[in-house]
């Protein structure tokens, strides 16, 4: 094309049409996944979690912990989950910003229907946030410990070293109701593509411990808002978001965790009043939660099960 600067010029109809095609949409046609934003459906999933029972007598509170970076979301997490039982925004735990965990205990979290009302049964429980470097945030095998039970509340980790059988407040032989039911892997949407390899390498260990064990995990997509515009504007295309669906894609790969495990939140930050629609894609993640630690518990009944007619195959008794 004659007239044009070297730097402009276009060496082939390829080219020029290559300029004009559009971008692909941010929103998707169809969503993702379905999601109905309803008072009926805020209702319902109310109902179910407040009339949750554990599945054995020996664990009247499933553990959920609550694993990731600082400042992903763990404690505005629980706080926006007090909050819809309370019936107005409030804290609780303090949530962190910035390079440094606020909180170095471990700390459990019961959740009261109302002010002054029954406690929910479920704990939610956090720990130290995990961090890029080595000797920095909680190390793995205190998760480790946290999740077999050794570790008590308000037990304080230290980055240098783990707690250990010699400390006094190990806990030598936790029952089943000191451990933890289900592991929840915490993220954020708007910085998914900056994992270091340190920080995927520290994930790793704790998912392999974890399946060892056989302790069902799920992953927590926290500031979805701030990852999509359009979401931000509308919180109800979050299923029909490009961004948010390719990077949930990317975050199951590089985690190894199945799409369907992932649950996407906003949690209650700036905000003074409640929102139905942030509400609702909180309780449906609690509701994976609890969904999850009946999964776990029904995995210890049916191995219990199993030894009682292996040691009966053995030692038959008599009658």
């Amino acid at each position: 094309m004659e007239g044009l600067p070297h730097h402009f010029r276009i060496s082939s109809r390829k080219e020029v049409f290559s300029m004009f095609k559009t971008r692909p949409k941010l929103l998707l046609k169809k969503p993702w996944r379905e999601q109905e934003f309803s008072e009926q459906v805020k209702d319902e999933l109310l109902e179910e979690i407040r009339n949750y029972k554990s599945l054995t007598v020996t664990v009247d509170k499933p553990r959920i912990l609550l694993v990731g970076q600082i400042g992903v979301g763990k404690s505005s997490f629980f706080n926006s989950v007090n909050s819809i039982f309370r019936g107005h925004v409030m804290l609780q735990a303090t949530s962190g910003y910035g390079d440094t965990s606020v909180s170095k205990r471990y700390r459990t979290y019961p959740v009261q229907d109302g002010k002054g009302g029954k406690s929910l049964p479920y704990v939610l429980s956090d720990t130290m946030g995990l961090e890029n470097g080595d000797g920095e945030g909680i190390h793995v095998d205190d998760i480790i410990s946290v999740i077999k039970g050794h570790v008590p509340d308000l037990y304080e980790f230290s980055p240098k070293a783990p707690i250990t059988p010699h400390d006094s407040r190990y806990r030598e032989n936790p029952c089943l109701a000191d451990k933890v039911h289900c592991v929840v892997y915490v993220l954020q949407a708007d910085n998914i593509h900056i994992f270091k390899k340190s920080l995927l390498q520290k994930f790793a260990k704790i998912r392999s411990e974890v399946n060892s064990i056989g302790i069902p995990q799920l992953v927590l997509l926290t500031k979805v808002d701030e990852a999509c515009t359009k979401v931000k504007k509308d919180l109800t295309k979050l299923y029909r978001s490009r961004y948010l669906y390719e990077k949930v894609i990317q975050l199951g790969k590089t985690l190894g965790a199945p799409v369907s495990s992932i649950s996407l939140v906003k949690s209650y930050s700036s905000e003074t009043e409640l929102s139905l629609n942030v509400d609702i894609l909180i309780l449906k993640a609690l509701q994976q939660m609890l969904r999850a630690t009946d999964a776990c518990l029904d995995d210890v009944k049916l191995k219990c099960h199993a030894e009682t007619i292996s040691s009966e195959c053995f030692f038959p008794s008599f009658q």
